[in-house]
């Protein structure tokens, strides 16, 4: 049998103790797998101390975890620290530039210097796998990467976020608010003490520019992600949504346009009886149309410590069985520089709820302002009551297809308009991609 593939890890936390684990009880099937064992030689974490669940005898614990990528008996560094700058990208830079290869759940990481990243590993002819920073368990990266390689991808729709999920989820079960279902989620260790790059959408955001990267050969482009986060929905949103045959979910979206490649996240009503409506509690999906394959959803956890660790194993088993390939399909340095349309030319229809005046001809008022702004309305309801302590009622137009500026202008008209209290919330449909 030929030499073990020697490991070190860096960061021990959920994932890295979750590796670990893999690594030493699948000991023996993972050795058959790969047709040579897989030796952990050495890990670095923050504290020594900590009782991490896990058996790390005969594995040499290194305090500095730049360590991993000058040692001489370490062919495969895994980072996992996590963080786009710091000491995970000096140890990812440093441990290829010393020629070993390289596994990481960082997304923030691969979404900042991902070519750069590649460029680095091609050049000394190792691996950059990161199966694990995209959607967890669902093996998406893999399927890029190989499966889907003879195909023309037009587009990817993904839901990435699996605390944003969780809590748009419960809103509709429970019809609780979002920030009493966001302290549940916090509560049950779905949700960070600091929320915002989930909520905020940045999270979605990283994983997006890596699949849009991976699917249309372009640089990875995170800066220009249009991004928008779940935290103005309500759930009155999602009510009014129901009532429409639709789902509130957090989408992560890239696609062809006649301009180049548009990337955005931001949530969006989706038809009910679609697969990715049927996507419920920290679960993610993504579904991918090609020009041979056609429409294709795969679905699964998105975090946590088993799917996770499952992908950062993926990556290992590859590299053990010495299948190293470009890290973006195509070389990083015939990657094409992406086009960027700019999001207000796109289109759709709109979901637009307001606060306003409960007064005769105020209604009347609205939609007159609304024509004016060059929107046309497909349909209007008004729900009754008393209103909000303003004596404001809520009222959701649903709007016929128009593109992102005209409908910018229409909410600064109705934002400025006497019977109307606030700036209106806007919501894309997301449809006919999606049946």
């Amino acid at each position: 049998m030929s030499n073990s593939l020697r490991i070190g890890i860096a960061g021990l936390g959920t994932v890295g103790a979750g590796v670990v684990k893999i690594l030493a009880e699948r000991s023996t099937h993972l050795t058959a797998a790969c047709g040579r064992p897989l030796e952990l030689v050495a890990v670095s974490a923050r504290d020594k101390t900590r009782d991490r669940g896990i058996d790390l005898s005969g594995v040499r614990w290194e305090d500095d975890p730049m360590a991993l990528a000058s040692a001489g008996d370490i062919d495969l560094v895994v980072e996992l620290i996590g963080g786009s700058e710091g000491i995970a990208r000096e140890l990812v830079e440093a441990s290829l530039k010393a020629g070993k290869h390289v596994a990481t759940a960082n997304k923030a990481l691969v979404a900042h210097h991902g070519t750069a990243l590649a460029q680095a590993a091609e050049s000394k002819g190792v691996a950059l796998n990161y199966e694990a920073a995209v959607a967890g368990g669902i093996p998406i990266v893999k399927a890029m990467r190989e499966a889907l390689a003879g195909n023309e991808i037009r587009s990817i729709h993904g839901i990435l976020n699996g605390t944003c999920n969780y809590i748009l989820t419960e809103m509709e079960t429970t019809g609780r608010d979002f920030a009493d279902v966001l302290k549940d989620a916090q509560d049950l260790g779905y949700a960070e003490a600091d929320p915002t790059f989930d909520v905020g959408g940045i999270d979605a955001a990283h994983k997006l520019a890596i699949l849009a990267s991976l699917a249309f050969g372009t640089e990875v482009d995170f800066d220009n992600v249009h991004i928008e986060g779940i935290e103005k929905i309500s759930a009155t949103d999602i009510a009014f949504a129901k009532d429409f045959g639709f789902k509130v979910k957090l989408l992560a979206i890239a696609e062809k346009s006649d301009d180049g490649i548009v990337q955005r996240v931001h949530p969006a009503l989706v038809p009910e009886g679609t697969p990715l409506a049927a996507v419920s509690g920290v679960y993610n999906a993504v579904a991918v149309d090609g020009d041979r394959v056609g429409h294709l959803v795969l679905e699964g956890r998105g975090a946590g410590e088993g799917p996770t660790a499952s992908a950062v194993l993926s990556d290992i088993v590859d590299i053990a069985r010495g299948l190293i390939v470009a890290p973006f399909i195509v070389p990083a340095t015939k990657l094409k520089a992406p086009a960027r349309p700019l999001m207000e030319a796109h289109k759709s229809s709109f979901y637009l709820r307001l606060r306003a005046v409960d007064r005769a001809g105020s209604m009347a008022a609205i939609t007159r302002a609304l024509a004016e702004a060059s929107i046309s309305i497909e349909r209007i309801v008004q729900r009754g009551g008393k209103g909000d302590d303003s004596g404001r009622l809520p009222v959701v137009f649903v709007t016929h297809e128009t593109d992102e500026s005209t409908m910018a202008r229409a909410r600064t008209l109705l934002a400025q308009h006497e019977d109307v209290a606030g700036t209106p919330l806007m919501i894309r449909i997301e449809d006919g991609e999606l049946r």
